[in-house]
Parts: C-alpha cells; sequence; structure tokens
C-alpha cells in the first residue's frame, strides 16, 4: 500500500505515492506522469511494481494542474518549478536518485536532472516530434546524466536515437506502451540494477 502526501509548491500542491521498497532499500526512483494521463498509467504501475522489487522506492508524482482537477498541462516552466519542488522535500533513502516519467513527464525529468541532482533518467515514451514537427532532442541531450528510453516501435512521435550515455529500447506497441509491459519492466530493472550500490551484507 503506497503512502499518499501533499507537497506544497510555487504553482499548488502536488500528491506524491510512496511505494517502499522491498528488503534492502538501495535508492529512490520519483516518476511523473503524462500530460494529460495520471500516475495510474498502466506502464507507470507495472515499473513501479518492478522497480519495488529491486528494493528501490518509487515515488510517483502528480502535477498540481492535475491534483486541481485540469486535464490541460501547466506551462514548462511550471511543471519544472513544482517538480524540482516535490524532489526537494522528499526524504530520500541512501543510494542513487533516479528520476523519469512516461511522455511529458520524462520530459521535465530531462529538462531538470542537473537541479535535482539526479543520477539517471528513465524515458517512458518520450515525445521526440512535437505535433508541428519539431524535434525535443535537445531536452533529451540536455539530460547530463545516463538516460534510459522506452519506446513503442510504432509511437507517432518519432524514435529517438541512442547516444554516448543514452540507451534506447524499442518494444512493440505505440505510445501508449500497453502492448508488452514485461519487456518495459525487463529493459527497466536491468538498467535500474546497474546503478545501484551493493546490498549491505
Amino acid at each position: 500500500m503506497a503512502e499518499t502526501r501533499l507537497l506544497d509548491t510555487p504553482h499548488g500542491p502536488a500528491r506524491v505515492h510512496l511505494h517502499q521498497g522491498l528488503g534492502d532499500r538501495r535508492g529512490t526512483l520519483v516518476l511523473g506522469h503524462g500530460a494529460g494521463g495520471s500516475v495510474e498509467a498502466p506502464d507507470l504501475q507495472a515499473v513501479t511494481a518492478g522497480v519495488v522489487a529491486l528494493g528501490v522506492d518509487v515515488v510517483l508524482v502528480e502535477q498540481p494542474y492535475r491534483v486541481a482537477g485540469r486535464r490541460s498541462a501547466a506551462p514548462a516552466k511550471q511543471l519544472d518549478v513544482a517538480w524540482v519542488a516535490v524532489l526537494e522535500q522528499l526524504d530520500l533513502v541512501p543510494g542513487p536518485l533516479l528520476v523519469g516519467g512516461r511522455s511529458s513527464g520524462a520530459r521535465v525529468a530531462c529538462r531538470t536532472a542537473a537541479a535535482t541532482g539526479a543520477h539517471g533518467v528513465l524515458c517512458l515514451a518520450f515525445p521526440l516530434v512535437t505535433p508541428k514537427g519539431a524535434s525535443r532532442q535537445d531536452e533529451l541531450d540536455g539530460a547530463g546524466v545516463p538516460v534510459l528510453v522506452i519506446q513503442g516501435r510504432s509511437d507517432r512521435f518519432g524514435m529517438p536515437e541512442p547516444g554516448l550515455s543514452r540507451e534506447v529500447v524499442q518494444v512493440d506497441g505505440d505510445h501508449a506502451l500497453r502492448r508488452d509491459h514485461d519487456a518495459v519492466v525487463a529493459a527497466v530493472t536491468a538498467w535500474i540494477a546497474q546503478r545501484l550500490t551493493p546490498a549491505t551484507a
């Protein structure tokens, strides 16, 4: 059962759902939702269950606009400020801090990775191409830490390219990542396991 809390941000309260890692807690993964979605998205829930089993705490963050009952996403700067404010208030266990989310949440995590002191960014269905055809490659490139992108092969928002510190895993499905949760979770847990400190004997 997750612990739910409201945390103040400059743009209103955010809601966090804290899932404690099993056994020796060795790090934290903080995930945000998509622009019109919620933390109940099936891929976020599947990843949460898989990562908790590694002994990693998972924190699912609802942005203030969602807590206020609005469907339309807030401007990017507001999302970033609220996200950083939430991270500053979390009581983190020892170990690496990993951040990420699906779609819009992944973008926020990339843009704020340096500000939050993250050790890596997990992008579930990164929306590489805007509706007008512009690229958001600069957000991926600017993360400054190792990045894992899980992308559906038929994602209408494009397929990011791997980079020096960026791994891209293609799975069956589209932007919703609903078709093969096992593949998504396997890629995420393998990537996170590489970043964990050894459990204390």
